[in-house]
């Protein structure tokens, strides 16, 4: 270890160590984590200290006392939920954004935090082809860009109907009605309650045979709330099998109607990159505001979502907050005025250099190759004796199911193969995977978001979940 009289030297070196041992593992360790609640815990709770420890023990007690309770996510080989890895000029990045450790609020406070964002928002309006004048804002993760994208909706729409709600509040506005589907991921509800809507405000829409929402259902919805401030919210990848909603034709339905149109696009917006596979999301472009992630598709840690919204103005009046002590620049972009967050981490750097790392052409790549690997995944699992798969995948995701070969089997004992059958795969340590319900449907989900899945691991995986198929034959 280099000598270095700095406090932060030896703790940092350690931290390395244990980083680069981590990832360079990935490969030949469990991907679920394999100790328990009450072991981590044996490990973890330690009476408080009173005096304090040198860094360079708490950081090697934490390297030590967290093996065992961390998932391999970061590799080629995790399909549970939705998650990606980082890639390298991302990670790097993000340790150089808690070294800075900037307040990336304001450009006055964090002037490189303030520009690195402003310049990656640019590029990922052109990298998605949104609108290029649309406003946009870096938040934790797609719960928080729909807040901020609602919030906007909210204050759009109160305004053409002379109300200022940033002023008086909501009490005696008229209550706004939110269109959306059944499918409408847990992420969009919980913003839905932060902001004051309610969950009673929803009404779900009915979908066709492909889950899609029908033209006719929702301009019947709309006539039923003709006059009253609408939100629809539509949906680029259905988190179970990857289908969008028709945009191109549901859209001008809901414009003509005067409804604000917000798609959730947590990773299926991300299909706009590829010339393969932006015939799903064709007519995306057409809404009021875009909710996605950073870490999914884009491969930089957590936490990183992104909103985008047409109306600017409504999206500032949404957000934007004064204060004596506090001066603006009229040639920057003060990041408060888009964002619910005042103090803020500088998530824009892992943003910009993983942008900067993959170019147009590596972020195409990785879509393509997730949605390829997962395709792979679940036609491969559906082939094999007592599986079946449940869909093809047409993006990322994709479900199966685990048959009891019993003659006079109901559909809970299916259900119940298919928790065992997970378990078993989460034993094996060669993939992880979840079980969800679909359709009724107890199923497992395969969720491909890695730049680090390869064909040997879609190759490994498969021999894994045949090799946990035989064992119930022994």
């Amino acid at each position: 270890m280099p000598q270095n009289n700095s406090p932060f030297a030896q703790p940092l070196h350690l931290a390395l160590d244990a980083a680069l041992e981590h990832l360079d593992s990935l490969d030949t360790t469990s991907v679920a984590a394999t100790a328990s609640a009450s072991e981590l815990r044996a490990q973890m709770q330690k009476p408080l200290n009173n005096a304090p420890l040198p860094a360079e023990q708490v950081v090697a007690e934490l390297v030590r006392d967290t093996r065992g309770g961390l998932h391999g996510n970061p590799g080629g080989r995790f399909f549970g939920w939705v998650i990606g890895g980082s890639v390298p000029a991302s990670l790097a990045a993000d340790w150089l954004t808690s070294t800075w450790d900037q307040n990336a609020g304001m450009y006055e406070v964090a002037p490189a935090a303030a520009i690195a964002e402003e310049v990656a928002g640019e590029w990922l309006k052109d990298i998605l082809d949104l609108p290029r004048d649309a406003s946009f804002a870096f938040v934790t993760g797609c719960q928080m860009a729909h807040v901020t994208c609602l919030a906007a909706a909210r204050n759009g729409l109160y305004t053409k109907l002379g109300l200022d709600i940033e002023k008086c509040g909501l009490a005696g506005a008229p209550p706004i009605r939110i269109l959306a589907t059944a499918h409408l991921h847990s992420s969009a509800l919980r913003a839905i309650r932060l902001l004051g809507f309610g969950t009673g405000s929803i009404e779900y829409i009915a979908v066709d045979e492909n889950e899609q929402v029908r033209a006719d259902a929702l301009r019947e919805a709309l006539a039923r709330h003709r006059g009253e401030p609408v939100i629809v919210i539509l949906q680029a990848g259905e988190i179970h099998t990857g289908v969008s909603d028709n945009f191109a034709e549901l859209i001008p339905i809901a414009k003509a109607a005067g409804a604000w149109v917000h798609v959730d696009g947590a990773f299926g917006l991300w299909a706009r990159v590829s010339e393969k596979l932006r015939v799903q999301v064709v007519g995306i472009e057409l809404a009021d505001s875009w909710a996605t992630d950073g870490h999914k598709w884009l491969n930089v840690p957590y936490d990183s979502g992104f909103a985008f919204v047409r109306d600017r103005d409504a999206h500032r009046r949404a957000f934007s907050q004064k204060a004596a002590y506090l001066s603006t620049n009229t040639e920057t972009r003060d990041q408060i005025d888009w964002n619910p967050e005042f103090s803020r981490r500088a998530r824009g750097f892992a943003t910009y250099a993983a942008i900067r790392q993959l170019g147009r052409s590596g972020i195409t790549e990785i879509v393509e190759n997730c949605c390829r690997h997962a395709y792979a995944i679940v036609t491969g699992i559906g082939k094999m004796k007592g599986a079946r798969a449940l869909n093809k995948p047409c993006l990322n995701q994709g479900v199966v199911q685990f048959l009891d070969p019993r003659s006079d089997a109901t559909a809970e004992d299916h259900a119940r193969r298919t928790d065992e059958v997970v378990e078993r795969i989460l034993a094996s340590g060669e993939a992880f995977f979840k079980p969800s319900y679909w359709k009724g449907e107890r199923v497992m989900r395969v969720s491909v978001c890695s730049w680090q899945t390869t064909d040997a691991d879609v190759a490994r995986v498969l021999r894994a979940v045949e090799n946990v198929l035989r064992s119930f034959e022994a």
